[in-house]
């Protein structure tokens, strides 16, 4: 991804020469084989598309140090890094003008998309629920883990944009759907064997008073 005005070689040529130019830098280290060189594209807007402010930025290694701004109508160096390549890319009013134009091309184009959409504007209700799950010894450290006790309530408390008032959901650990559900699978499962138990020993002492006492063999002759 590269300048309009300005091709992606030339761009890495003037970085170079730039990190060349940085005070305290000649005779010192060459740059890494490997490092991050990003162009990151921002629109604000105010009041929908009637003040709209388009910002090109430019990072090296994760850290800013040139800036296309619309407010401004150039480029600007945030660090020394940048202040070679703003100078380069002011002289060229090719540069410049497509830099301008982004505000309506990119910006304004893009609101509009996303008007006709539907996705301006629009909100989703949220809906929120709380179910325990298992502890995971390695599960992230910036997840709060905790063991729920007896009697102990948890509230969790959502505010959205789409409210009216935030919404509120108290768990309990006794009164979960999980601890119901077992609870009553227990109940039944008890219940059944109880019938099972009390019809079997109906039916056997049946069949025990139904079977004639024999005799024994010497008393029959």
């Amino acid at each position: 991804m590269g300048s309009a005005g300005l091709p992606l070689t030339l761009l890495l040529l003037l970085l170079a020469g730039a990190l060349a130019r940085i005070p305290g830098s000649e005779g010192g280290k060459e740059t890494p084989a490997h490092f991050l060189l990003q162009w990151k594209s921002e629109c604000h807007f105010l009041n929908g598309t009637q003040q709209v402010r388009y910002l090109y930025r430019h990072f090296y290694d994760h850290q800013e140090f040139l800036r296309f701004d619309s407010n401004r109508g150039e480029y600007e160096a945030i660090t020394a890094l940048g202040k070679v390549i703003a100078e380069a890319f002011n002289r060229d009013k090719h540069e410049l003008q497509y830099r301008k134009a982004a505000v309506d091309r990119f910006c304004r184009r893009t609101y509009e998309v996303a008007q006709t959409a539907s996705v301006v504007g629009w909100r989703a209700k949220p809906t929120v629920s709380i179910s325990p799950t298992k502890l995971d010894p390695t599960s992230s450290h910036t997840i709060l883990l905790c063991i729920p006790q007896w009697e102990d309530v948890y509230t969790c408390q959502v505010e959205h944009a789409s409210l009216e008032a935030p919404i509120t959901v108290q768990w309990e650990p006794q009164s979960s759907n999980s601890a119901r559900s077992k609870l009553w699978t227990g109940i039944v499962a008890a219940v059944i064997g109880v019938i099972f138990f009390a019809m079997g020993l109906s039916l056997y002492l049946k069949s025990k008073k139904a079977t004639p006492i024999q005799p024994p063999a010497a008393l029959m002759n």
